[in-house]
């Protein structure tokens, strides 16, 4: 596993939960608004912490922490993910995976092996914008994170979607557009763009959406899900 920074504690991260953060690199996406780019630009990692060193740290906090939290990156590349995630839940922790839902079959093995606890599923945009918004043509991305979004409303696991609403990538129509798409859904949250750190320097220059603005948002994406947030 890749396992390039762990973040011992988290009170925010995983819902109700005490997690730590494992970012795990690669990507197989190269969105210009990317606050992780460290990540996404694996050639970037000198070196990767050491899987016993991990399972060795899960050992000393199980009295301390309730779950783990596997984001990125795209932790579904990870050739050995199924193995790593059962290696976890022996311990006894909860699991939640962030995604890109690029890997839908990873994701329904993961979840029928009873390995997920929480997921959340990154909606970038509208279906028609999709490779602007990750900045590289991949065959049918969309349609595999709407099977991705699927296979999370049909099964047990608990879930949320969400939305970075970077400016000329989400816009008032986009928000009605996946609205339409993946709603239905038990959780939408919209986020706030950060632009202190991009992938693409051009990104860091753009104004992020006002709070009227965002309220807008929400206002047009409440209809579509049971519960629907800004962050």
């Amino acid at each position: 596993m890749k396992i390039a920074v762990l973040q011992k504690t988290t009170l925010l991260d995983f819902p109700s939960h005490i997690a730590c953060i494992v970012f795990l690199a690669g990507c197989n996406f190269r969105c210009g608004f990317c606050h992780s780019p460290e990540l996404v630009l694996e050639n970037q990692n000198s070196s990767f912490i050491n899987e016993e060193g991990f399972f060795d740290f899960l050992e000393k906090r199980k009295s301390q922490l309730d779950g783990v939290v596997l984001c990125g990156g795209e932790p579904t590349l990870q050739t050995d993910l199924l193995n790593f995630c059962s290696q976890i839940k022996t311990l006894g922790y909860l699991i939640k995976l962030d995604t890109n839902g690029s890997r839908p079959a990873m994701l329904e093995k993961l979840i029928s092996n009873r390995l997920l606890d929480y997921v959340a599923l990154d909606i970038k945009t509208s279906k028609e914008k999709y490779p602007k918004a990750i900045g590289v043509s991949l065959k049918n991305i969309a349609e595999q994170v709407e099977k991705s979004a699927q296979v999370l409303k049909k099964n047990n696991v608990d879930y949320e979607f969400r939305t970075t609403c970077v400016p000329n990538i989400v816009t008032r129509e986009d928000i009605l557009q996946i609205s339409q798409w993946v709603g239905s859904a038990k959780r939408y949250f919209l986020q706030t763009f950060r632009p202190q750190k991009t992938l693409d320097s051009g990104f860091g220059k753009l104004k992020p959406y006002s709070d009227q603005e965002m309220a807008e948002f929400q206002k047009i994406a409440s209809p579509f899900f049971n519960f629907c947030s800004i962050r």
